[in-house]
């Protein structure tokens, strides 16, 4: 196997930095593939004459199959290398998109949603072992602390582009945008990038489950997941429930509601920057700051609705709390991501893959819980989610009294 990888591409000093600007580009295409259509959700259920529910449903399907891909492609990433993947990925992502663009039928797009899922998911996992692969020490930690950062370009640039291609060209623009996008950079790896797995994973079904199974066993490491889950579940019921609150309750179009899922992307970015910029503070403290507010912001949300409702509400609002929300993925994300430096796909692959079959399940029952009716219903979704994460954080504390280790960053 390892002869196998050495006669594999590998990249060349001279386009190490293109590789990995490639690499960075394409670590929020996960974002792109759920955000760039969410303008055209009411469109699209009108369009194809299904429910709400129905065209939501293509949202969770694909996060649902990222989040699976996610759990097994990683220690195919770490046996067979990282390049061939996710250049073959490409290909097979452009073709469901175009399927998608062609098609009116929503149990076919269910399929392609589902292809979607499992090539993004091996897609974003060979990224984001790249850089394990590459780069060491403070320079790593450095590179993964913007992770988050970068990934929120999607949801801050897909929906602002969505709503106009909804506007101008029609739903199925958005998946022809999708295509293009894919394959422009499967050109550009196949010209650019290269293999760089370095600790070759024998493809041992019993050794690869123990290894799944000691990282699940690690409780700061299976925790954090859980508040991943948490911290993106909030932006995905926004997502899911935004557009119909905007477009059917407020009676605004389809550019609105894409500006706006712009702003709340653009939220996500600065909890980034903020987790970043405070990263050496003491990791446990500055988490529970961050919850306490949230939990703050979205009381005053419900008592403020009984006395003002429009879209500035309710996108001041969702920036704070999505705000919050970046900051913990971007805390809880660098460390789940850096705790298995050996094993790095299997554990990038292991922390995406629960996150999102825990954001998938979670914000579909909550969205059939608490429809997407107003403001009202989407600041009760915000306040289930927010204290779930004060339970989470309370298992954090008393896991932290008694192994004050096991949770620093």
């Amino acid at each position: 196997m390892m002869t196998t990888l050495l006669k594999t591409k590998t990249i060349k000093e001279k386009h190490q930095r293109i590789a990995t600007w490639l690499a960075f580009a394409l670590l929020p295409l996960s974002g792109f593939a759920t955000d760039i259509y969410i303008p055209s959700l009411p469109t699209m259920a009108g369009v194809l004459n299904v429910s709400s529910i129905q065209v939501q449903l293509t949202l969770s399907i694909f996060l649902i199959s990222y989040g699976i891909s996610q759990l097994f492609i990683g220690s195919v990433l770490d046996s067979f290398g990282r390049y061939k993947v996710c250049l073959v990925s490409l290909l097979i992502f452009a073709a469901a998109s175009l399927v998608i663009a062609l098609s009116h039928n929503i149990y076919l797009i269910y399929g392609m949603r589902v292809i979607h899922g499992l090539t993004v998911g091996a897609i974003v996992v060979a990224k984001r072992a790249y850089f394990v692969d590459v780069f060491k020490g403070d320079q790593l930690k450095h590179y993964l602390s913007l992770f988050s950062i970068i990934w929120s370009t999607g949801p801050i640039v897909a929906p602002f582009v969505g709503g106009y291609l909804q506007a101008v060209f029609g739903w199925e623009s958005n998946f022809y945008f999708l295509a293009g996008f894919a394959l422009v950079f499967a050109a550009l790896e196949l010209m650019y990038s290269g293999e760089t797995l370095v600790h070759v994973t024998e493809f041992n079904f019993r050794k690869i489950v123990n290894i799944y199974l000691d990282m699940i066993k690690t409780a700061s490491f299976t925790l954090g997941i859980v508040m991943l889950g948490l911290a993106y579940c909030m932006v995905m019921v926004y997502n899911m429930t935004g557009p119909f609150i905007i477009e059917h309750h407020l009676h605004l179009s389809p550019i609105i509601a894409g500006y706006s899922s712009l702003v709340l992307g653009f939220a996500w970015m600065v909890g980034g920057f903020i987790g970043k910029a405070t990263i050496n503070k003491p990791f446990f403290s500055r988490l529970v700051w961050n919850v306490s507010l949230q939990l703050a912001f979205v009381g005053l949300m419900i008592f403020s609705l009984n006395y003002i409702t429009n879209l500035y509400s309710l996108i001041f609002f969702a920036f704070i709390i999505h705000v919050g929300a970046g900051y913990t993925f971007n805390n809880y994300f660098t460390f789940c991501l850096s705790k298995f430096p050996k094993n790095a796909g299997i554990a990038g692959g292991l922390t995406g893959g629960i996150t999102y079959v825990i954001v998938s399940f979670l914000s579909y029952g909550i969205v059939n819980v608490v429809p997407a009716q107003d403001e009202r219903n989407l600041s009760y979704s915000y306040l289930i989610l927010i204290l779930l994460s004060i339970v989470i954080m309370f298992f954090i504390f008393k896991m932290n009294k008694k192994q004050p280790e096991s949770v620093a960053a």
